[in-house]
This record gives structure tokens, sequence and C-alpha cells, in this order.
């Protein structure tokens, strides 16, 4: 009897093995099929991996990083990561905070001394959640503008005028000038640059040995993909913009292996405190009570049938995602460098099959 049981127990686990290693295979072959486009000739290409209880259950890059030099993409291919960048500001802000340089309620003011008063009236934590009613800084741009804006020039276009969108924290509007300003805070607080901060207290720690915070003329890219757009049928050399240059918004590239040691460590490092990493993750509140679907440095939402974080990135020549189901332990990274497609409806299309076919519960 007990043999019987033993041999029938064999059977199921191999045939499950099978079935998984046919859905795994299938996997493959669908997300190949998503990025049938990248992978021609004379294309830029993408990056794409997904990550599913601390496994790589899928990794594979699509054409090219460099269409001048025929360099193809792969998994250390650093991208511009664009929008995605706000994740690893608010985490340096997050990491200061743990360490007593500054708190949430901290203001402009504060921060910055020579800032006109309508500072005092915005905090970090307006700041971390686009509730600050700052107003854009693209929009300050002058259209004879010739050369790149910085950090620094986003704070002084700040000092310069004394109106908001709205009163802070009574709505949410996405803020890039939010993200530059938070980085400067991270210097001041810290006595560091930005990118030294970054280096030393986030990338080195995680071994994101090639992930930078670019400044042109003193730091490298390593293995860098560089920016492309469309016209007609052919790509064209599209990589830096007049905000290119501002750090806190957008600044940083990463690939997608760098990327899985940052995912991975969000569950479980303790680089801050699992009190406001849970607050990061958790979504804010307008000064009336009412909810915003962002964290600090994520969007929130609800989809199938669970809560999902996530942040897009999207500059000239590239378009991003990193997409996260943390009751699954399940992500999706895509990075490209190509100026179109929507990497997140993408990633959408993935976590769906995954969910529908490769047991996740």
């Amino acid at each position: 009897m007990k043999i019987k049981i033993f041999l029938a127990v064999l059977v199921f686990l191999f045939f499950n093995q099978l079935s998984l290693s046919q859905n795994h295979e299938n996997l493959d072959v669908m997300i190949d099929s998503l990025f049938s486009e990248f992978n021609s000739e004379n294309a830029p290409g993408a990056s794409v991996m997904v990550i599913q209880n601390g496994n790589i259950i899928f990794d594979k890059s699509y054409g090219f990083a460099n269409l001048e030099k025929e360099e193809r993409t792969d998994r250390n291919t650093n991208y511009r990561l664009a929008s995605v960048t706000k994740q690893f500001t608010a985490a340096s802000v997050l990491m200061l905070i743990d360490r007593k340089k500054l708190t949430l309620s901290t203001n402009l003011k504060d921060a910055f001394e020579d800032f006109p008063d309508y500072g005092r009236k915005i905090t970090v934590y307006q700041l971390l959640t686009h509730t600050s009613g700052l107003i854009d800084y693209e929009s300050l741009i002058p259209d004879t503008a010739t050369e790149q804006v910085h950090d620094g020039d986003v704070l002084n276009m700040m000092m310069r005028i004394d109106s908001l969108y709205f009163e802070p924290g009574t709505k949410y509007k996405y803020s890039n000038t939010a993200y530059a300003l938070l980085a400067l805070i991270v210097e001041k607080m810290s006595g560091k640059s930005f990118a030294e901060f970054l280096k030393e207290n986030i990338f080195d720690p995680l071994s994101m040995k090639s992930t930078v915070a670019h400044q042109e003329g003193r730091s490298t890219v390593k293995k860098r993909a560089f920016g492309y757009s469309k016209k007609d049928d052919d790509f064209f050399f599209d990589d830096q913009s007049l905000t290119s240059a501002v750090l806190g918004d957008g600044g940083i590239y990463s690939s997608a292996g760098d990327l899985f040691e940052w995912d991975q460590s969000l569950y479980f490092n303790n680089l801050i405190s699992s009190k406001l990493r849970s607050q990061a993750f958790s979504h804010a509140l307008l000064s009336n009570g009412e909810k915003i679907n962002y964290g600090f440095g994520w969007h929130l939402e609800k989809r199938f049938d669970r809560d999902i974080i996530y942040h897009t990135g999207s500059t000239r020549g590239f378009r991003n995602v990193l997409y996260r189901i943390p009751s699954d332990e399940l992500s999706v990274i895509i990075l490209t460098n190509r100026n179109e497609g929507e990497p997140k409806k993408i990633a959408e299309k993935i976590i769906e099959y995954l969910l529908n076919n490769l047991g996740v519960r």
C-alpha cells in the first residue's frame, strides 16, 4: 500500500513539474511575441526580467543598445531610468529621516533658508507625494534655451517665483520639480552630492555595480544604451533633452540585472526602516484625509485583485517600468531605449499570463 502511495506521489510530481516546465516555455514564447519588433534588424532594444519568489524566471534582451556601433543589449545594459529614478530619490530621503537628519514635516524654508516664504507651507511629505503645488520647472524654461538644466537651476527657478498651482496638501499633481528639490535636500542634509549619496548608501551596499546617477563629464555609464526615436520606418539618435541633466526626477542609469538587486532589497533589506518602507508603499493622504494613488516614489493601484506598486519612466529616447506585486513576490522589469511604446501595458500582459498559468496565488 505504501509503495502504491509513493508511486502515485511520484507520478503526480512528475506531471506537475512537466506542466510547469511547459508553462514556462509558453511564457518565453509569449514574451518573445510581445517584443518581436524590438528584435528586428537595426532596431533599438529592450531588457526584460520577470522575478517570482526571488527567482528570475525570465531574463532576455532584444535589439541594440547602440545602433551606430551595432552593440546589442543584455541584462547588464544600462538604460536611462527617467522617472523610475524617483523611488531611489525617495529612498534617499527616507534614509536621512531614519538618521534624524530631517523629518517628513521639514519644509523648504528649513532646508533652504533663502527660499521665499511660500516654502514654509511645503513639507518633505508633500514633495514626496506630489501634493506640494510647485510649478512645473519645465514650463519655466525659455523657448530659446540651449543649455541643459540641472537640479540647482530648478531651485533657482522656484526661488524667483512666489506662486503655486494650489495650496500645498490639498491636491495631487505629479511634480518633477518636487523630486529635483528632494535631491538637493539630500545633498544639503548629508553633506554629499546626490550621486555620491546614492552610490555609497544604496548602489554599493546592494551590489548595483553599474548603476549611476549620471553627470556628464563627471561619471561614466558602463554598457550604456542610447535613446532613439522613429520617423517613418527608421530610427534616429535621440538621447538627450534640456532636462536630461536633472538627477532627482530622472537621472539614474541602471540595468535589469542591477534592478533585480533593488527589487529584492525592498522585501527584507534594512536600508530603510520597516515603518518608513511600509509608508512608502501606502496611499498618501491629502489635508482633508482623502487617499491618493501614490506613496513615496511609487504609484499604487488595485489590479488583478491585488495591490500593485509600480513606476514608469518616460523621457526622450527611453520608456521603462518596474511593476511589482509584493503579496506574490512577483515583479516585471522592462527597460527600453526607444521613444515609443507602453512598457506598463506589456508588464500587465505578462503578469496576467503568470497569474493564469503559472500557479501564482
